[in-house]
Formats: structure tokens, C-alpha cells, sequence
């Protein structure tokens, strides 16, 4: 390939990639209101009425189905599960003021976690994203396990490391398949979910500067996050990758048909 090729193919890649952080993009434009400009209300209360109004536009302006908004509904609730626990173990909080908060963790909080599922299905209609070799049972069996573990390591022994070799095992020979212009790629499913993990712990610095919530070291001077999240982050993306996985079976969009019509050659 080609520099010229090479850059062109990266462009299109990035504009691809972009178009499917809109909501997330959305959710930090609502950050970057409530950081910015002084509110009648309080800035979690705002947030969360800018969330909800996200997720109704995109679904009326059909960029999200109603299954694709079921799944970011689902991933909002286990995010928020996860936020009350963690917030209650100190984990990290929540400085700001909010009328509409459970636990100390404002409800806003988890369409953070919506965006990722909103991330995943943007990203599987625009790059037009099928899996090879992908085993449902399994893989749901490790990510329930992975989500269950972000609880139990407080009180047992922490097994993500376990778990995160029992993910490659089951991933080890599943690739994801996607379209760049004219051209179809495809990469291993565990580099994806760590890239975005990756993406997420950038996100979550900007966060956390905007002043979404705050680590115990950010309390008096804000820092960077540890990358150690960037772990957490990808073991996390394959519960979303599983969610929105379960709604491309059912509208026959999971997996990579070799030779189809519609779609370029594999490249490796």
C-alpha cells in the first residue's frame, strides 16, 4: 500500500470513527455546558434532561433503531448499578450538586456508559462491522463474569486478570470485520475492545477535568487517570460488545458471510 493510500484510508478511518462518537460527543458538549456556563439548575439535573434528549433524538431521527436503543437503555442500568456500588466503596464521587441522584451518584451518570453502546452500534452500521468465529455462550459466560468482578474483588480475590486470559481464550479466534471505502479489513476482536479502551481512558480524563466525577487523587488538584483503566475499560466493552452482539443476531448482522455481494474482499 501506498502512502498516499495509506493516509487516504486513515482519513476515511478517522471521519468513520468520529461519526460514531456523536452521542458521546453529544454527552461532553452537555459536560462542557454545565463546566462553562452558569445554569437555573443544578448542573447533574441538566445533564441528565441533556442525556434523556439525546437518546430520544437520535432514535426520531433514526439514527439509533428502538433494539439499539433498548441496548443503550440496558448499558445505562449496569453502569449505573456499577456507579452506586463503587461510589459507596469509595471508589471514586461525585462533587457536584443534583436533585435527581441514587446513593450519591447523580442518574446522568450512567449514559456514560450508554454512550460506549451508543459508540458500538454507530460504529457497526458505519463500518459496516461483522464477527468471524464469534461464540455467543461463551463469550456472555466471561463478560457476565468480567462485569461481576468489578463488585466481588472488594470483598475476594480480584480474578480480572483470570478472567480478561479467559476472554482471549474464547476471543482467541474471532476477528471483526469492517469497511474502509472500498476496501474490507479486519482485525482481532481483543485488540478492538482494548483500542477502545484506550479511547475510553482519554475520554475519561476530559471527564473527570470537566468535573464529572472525581478520583480520591483529583480531590484537591485534578491528575490523570491511572492507566490501569484502560484494562478496566476493555474488559467493561465486552459486556456493551455482548449486548448489541444479541440485537445484530436477531437482525442478521452478526456475522462475516465470506464472498458476499455487497461487500469488498477481506484484506489482511
Amino acid at each position: 500500500m501506498s502512502a498516499t493510500r495509506f493516509t487516504e484510508q486513515l482519513l476515511r478511518f478517522a471521519w468513520l470513527e468520529a461519526r460514531s462518537c456523536v452521542f458521546a460527543a453529544g454527552v461532553f458538549t452537555g459536560l462542557a455546558i454545565a463546566w462553562l456556563v452558569p445554569l437555573p439548575v443544578a448542573d447533574y439535573d441538566f445533564l441528565l434532561v441533556w442525556c434523556v434528549a439525546l437518546t430520544l433524538g437520535f432514535w426520531a431521527l433514526g439514527l439509533e433503531s428502538w433494539r439499539e436503543v433498548l441496548v443503550i437503555l440496558a448499558f445505562h442500568l449496569l453502569g449505573l448499578g456499577l456507579e452506586v456500588f463503587k461510589v459507596s466503596q469509595g471508589s471514586w464521587s461525585y462533587p457536584g450538586d443534583g436533585v435527581l441522584v441514587v446513593a450519591g451518584v447523580p442518574l446522568f451518570s450512567g449514559f456514560m456508559y450508554a454512550a460506549v453502546g451508543s459508540y458500538i452500534c454507530q460504529a457497526w452500521r458505519n463500518l459496516d462491522l461483522r464477527v468471524s468465529h464469534y461464540a455467543p455462550v461463551p463469550t456472555t459466560v466471561v463478560a457476565v463474569g468480567i462485569y461481576a468482578n468489578f463488585f466481588t474483588h472488594h470483598y475476594w480475590w480480584d480474578l480480572r486478570l483470570v478472567l480478561a486470559a479467559a476472554m482471549l481464550l474464547v476471543l482467541r479466534r474471532c476477528r471483526v470485520h469492517y469497511t474502509v471505502g472500498d476496501a474490507r479489513y479486519r482485525m482481532p476482536l481483543p485488540l478492538a475492545f482494548l483500542l477502545i479502551g484506550l479511547f475510553l481512558w482519554l475520554a475519561e480524563n476530559v471527564a473527570t477535568f470537566l468535573g464529572a466525577w472525581t478520583y480520591p487523587g483529583q480531590v484537591e488538584v485534578w491528575e490523570a487517570v491511572h492507566t490501569s483503566k484502560i484494562g478496566s475499560w476493555a474488559l467493561l466493552v465486552s459486556m456493551s460488545f455482548v449486548l448489541v452482539a444479541t440485537v445484530k443476531s436477531r437482525e442478521g448482522r452478526l456475522y462475516h458471510v465470506p464472498g458476499r455481494p455487497d461487500a469488498p474482499p477481506v484484506t489482511r
